[in-house]
């Protein structure tokens, strides 16, 4: 089943014109009315012990965790940011994760937590979005003791950052017991982001966002989420392995207004998965990078970059 990539979409957590939300509703009613969707593949069953150790896991291998990811924002009345919570997408509907962007920080900050009922919680996730403007080794020298997850990056496109993204993930390698290897930066210059950018790839792994193919019948871009998605948006998208891109790492999209599902393989994990499609309903930094380049002629690099690391005594920052 492929399903179309509605570039006008917008879904960001900054802007939340209901006008806007409307016609792209009306527009979703559309495409997604001319045939009846069938039920969407439910995620096996799968037990854990231990739901802190579990979401930082890679998944197994040959088994693809399907996840669901429901956006809350009842919050908004009182100017704060949706809250959005990952479950298992089976019968049992088992929690995962919850994540929020924090108010009244100087750079995009979310909290990702194993506790959904208080978000504050120290054993949670940070997830700091760093621009152009601000230098991510500076912001990482005081990290000896903190493990990085992954570095994501956006570039835009002809259609700028309202149109689709060229996305870029890298997270650690796995060792000879599928385990991620450790990356613990001792330097400025020993984080991922910086041994992607100096193509020392030694103990990671490059993904890439599956380029969706023109349908010239529907007149948009499609993508085959087999089932799994079954509304337009330009925040559905898939991640593959930069040499094999017939193998989805990770799937991401909308199934109703304020529902999306979220499926990963191995060797993701669901901090991973969870922190790449929050970042992907960040808007202000994209305002903040076209009002950057505008300003610093001089700047090439048309990218937004996200550092994900996991802080000692279980704590996670992205």
């Amino acid at each position: 089943l492929s399903f179309n990539i509605d570039v006008s979409d917008s879904d960001d957590d900054e802007e939340e014109d209901d006008d806007e939300e409307e016609t792209s509703q009306k527009k979703t009613k559309k495409r997604t009315t001319k045939e009846s969707s069938p039920a969407r593949p439910p995620s096996p069953e799968i037990e854990f012990d231990d739901l802190e150790e579990f979401v930082l896991l890679p998944a197994p291998q040959g088994i693809t965790i399907k996840c669901k990811v429901m956006r809350d924002k009842r919050c908004m009345d009182r100017g704060s940011y949706p809250t959005y919570y990952l479950h298992l997408d089976n019968d049992k509907k088992v929690f995962l994760l919850a994540g929020r962007k924090r108010k009244k920080s100087a750079t995009s900050n979310y909290l990702i937590s194993i506790d959904a009922t208080d978000l504050s919680n120290l054993m949670g996730t940070k997830f700091t979005v760093f621009d152009n403007g601000l230098n991510p080794d500076r912001a990482l020298r005081d990290m000896s003791n903190e493990q990085e997850l992954a570095a994501i990056i956006y570039e835009t496109t002809v259609l700028g950052f309202k149109g689709l993204r060229k996305m870029t993930v890298i997270i650690p390698g796995m060792d000879d017991d599928n385990k991620q290897v450790p990356i613990c930066p001792r330097k400025d210059n020993d984080n991922i982001l910086m041994r992607y950018q100096n193509r020392q790839m030694d103990n990671l792994i490059e993904l890439h966002n599956k380029t969706p193919v023109w349908n010239d019948d529907t007149a948009s871009y499609v993508l085959n989420f087999s089932g799994r998605v079954t509304q337009a948006s330009v925040k559905n998208f898939q991640i593959v392995h930069s040499k094999d891109n017939s193998y989805i790492v990770m799937q991401f999209g909308r199934v109703a207004d304020d529902m999306f599902t979220l499926d990963y393989n191995y060797p993701m994990c669901a901090v991973q998965a969870f922190a790449i499609a929050l970042s992907s309903f960040d808007g202000k930094l994209a305002c903040e990078m076209n009002t950057r380049l505008k300003r610093v002629k001089s700047l090439q690099s048309t990218q937004d970059i996200f550092i994900i690391w996991k802080e000692d005594e279980g704590r996670c920052a992205i």
